[in-house]
C-alpha cells in the first residue's frame, strides 16, 4: 500500500475546511430561523394595559385537570387596586387582596355600553 502522505494531508485539510464552512452556514441559518420565529411570536403578543379601578376576570389554570365541561375557568370579576412593575397586579376579592400575574387576567366588559348598531336588510337593498 503506497500512500502519499502529502496528498492525504491536503485532502484532509480540504475536508476540514468544508466541514467548517458547513458548520458556519448551519449556525447562520439557525440564527436567521430564531430571529424570524421571534418576530412572528412578538407580532402575536397583545399588550394588556390595566389601570387601577378596572374590573378583570382571573383565569384558573388548575381547572384544566378536572374534566368538568360546564365549569368556567374564569372567575371574578375582581377590581384592580394596584398595578406593579413587570406585570404583577394586585386584585381585591370578596374577602382579601391578592397579587397575580397580569397574563392570567382579561378585562371584564359586561358593564360597558356597546355602541348603537344600525342594520340594513337585504330586501331593502334589492328593491332599490
Amino acid at each position: 500500500m503506497n500512500f502519499d502522505i502529502k496528498t492525504a494531508e491536503e485532502k484532509r485539510l480540504i475536508q476540514l475546511s468544508d466541514l467548517d464552512e458547513i458548520r458556519l452556514e448551519a449556525y447562520e441559518s439557525s440564527k436567521i430561523y430564531k430571529e424570524r420565529t421571534k418576530l412572528f411570536h412578538d407580532k402575536k403578543i397583545i399588550t394588556k394595559d390595566f389601570q387601577v379601578g378596572d374590573q378583570v376576570l382571573l383565569f384558573n389554570s388548575r381547572l384544566k385537570l378536572l374534566p368538568r365541561k360546564l365549569k368556567s375557568r374564569w372567575s371574578g370579576p375582581f377590581c384592580i387596586t394596584e398595578v406593579r412593575p413587570y406585570g404583577a397586579v394586585t386584585l381585591t376579592g370578596k374577602s382579601r387582596d391578592f397579587t397575580v400575574n397580569g397574563q392570567r387576567l382579561k378585562k371584564y366588559l359586561a358593564d360597558q355600553i356597546l355602541p348603537e348598531v344600525t342594520s340594513v336588510h337585504l330586501q331593502e337593498l334589492l328593491h332599490d
